[in-house]
């Protein structure tokens, strides 16, 4: 029992660090709230149906990022469709480097937009990296238990 105690404190100190560092919000609590006994790992199938679906919309960016001229209306309306995913998961870090690259795009400035999407690819690997750990240990955990004594 003593050993899920420290999975458990391990779990919640790692799912705060995402939080306190700006690589989750609101969003992915209210996913949480949604979680219950009937579907124990939902939080964790919509963010890998998040990763599977977002994939491609990453690919089609950049082959459209490869395009001369650049389509901006095309490359924004992917965007605009991958920052909502992203949005919601909870995903901030991403969310904003999607924000940042729909202004090029309107203000059409193809290098700035280049730029923001290299970062918003390192940080939407990041997350995905830090998601994993923290979905593998709460696995290890198991299930909560409830203030009933339920698990």
């Amino acid at each position: 029992m003593e050993g899920n105690q420290q999975l458990r404190r391990q779990l919640a100190a790692m799912r705060q660090s995402l939080f306190d560092q700006g690589y989750l919000d609101e969003q992915f609590i209210q996913l949480e709230e949604l979680q219950d006994d009937a579907n124990p790992s939902f939080v964790e199938e919509v963010v890998t149906l998040y990763y599977r679906d977002s994939a491609r919309l990453i690919t089609s960016i950049d082959q459209a990022l490869e395009k001369s001229p650049l389509d901006f209306n095309k490359l924004d309306g992917h965007m605009h469709q991958f920052k909502g995913s992203s949005s919601s998961i909870g995903a901030k870090k991403v969310k904003a480097e999607s924000t940042q690259f729909r202004e090029y795009c309107k203000a059409g400035n193809g290098e700035g937009s280049r730029r923001t999407f290299q970062q918003l690819k390192k940080e939407y690997a990041t997350l995905k990296k830090k998601l994993e750990a923290y979905f593998q240990l709460a696995r290890q955990a198991g299930p909560m238990e409830t203030a009933s004594g339920r698990k």
